[in-house]
């Protein structure tokens, strides 16, 4: 395997787990549990890859399908769903952080590799990170996070930009996409932790009515 299979799989585990805390969360049944972790971990890639114009990759690769249910055993076997609140609320901003940082970043290699332009390569990062998480959300009646005023679709599209540069300049290698993985970690992390967001027009609306 390359670089970019484990980054992939990084990915799928982090977008798996969360899947699987939403669903437990949800008090959903097994099945249920099982669909919202599938997709969640699939979902930004299918869209990518309908988007590009190719199969789907998990309908002719298994490798996607054994990583996401063997992360949904282990998080089964070492009883996630039974930690405190706060502490499964911990464990999801992390898996959708790695997931978020990790699919950015396959999603814009795969761009790179067609030769697309710039907007392509940002759109395909963004729509691989953020694709999954969007499906989970409104399969469990949720606002998506990216439609919030959350550093979230913002990391994929720096991302995108990041990988498309350094790629022009012939400096996409293993340690610079490692700088880029853990760079869009911690700034998603500490957007959550300090709350930073994007300006919306929520207080704008309030102080109209009022």
């Amino acid at each position: 395997m390359n670089y970019s299979d484990y980054i992939h799989i990084i990915g799928t585990v982090a977008f798996a787990v969360s899947g699987y805390l939403v669903g437990f969360r949800k008090q959903l049944d097994v099945l249920g549990v099982v669909i919202v972790a599938l997709l969640s971990a699939v979902g930004g890639g299918m869209i990518r890859d309908v988007i590009i114009g190719r199969l789907p990759l998990v309908f002719t690769n298994h490798q996607a399908l054994v990583v996401i249910f063997l992360s949904l055993f282990a998080a089964w076997a070492l009883r996630l769903q039974r930690r405190r609140r706060k502490e499964l609320h911990a464990a999801f901003i992390l898996a959708d952080a790695i997931g978020l940082a990790a699919f950015s970043l396959t999603g814009a290699q795969v761009g790179v590799s067609l030769d697309l332009n710039i907007f392509g390569v940002v759109t395909l990062a963004f729509v691989t990170s953020v694709g999954g998480g969007i499906v989970r959300d409104m399969l469990v009646n949720e606002v998506p996070v990216i439609l919030r005023r959350d550093l979230y679709g913002s990391i994929a599209v720096l991302n995108g930009l990041a990988v498309y540069v350094l790629a022009q300049w012939h400096w996409l290698n293993a340690f610079t996409l490692n700088i880029l993985f853990l760079s869009a970690l911690l700034l998603r992390l500490m957007a959550f932790r300090w709350q930073w967001e994007l300006p919306g027009f929520q207080q704008q609306d309030n102080d109209q009515a009022a």
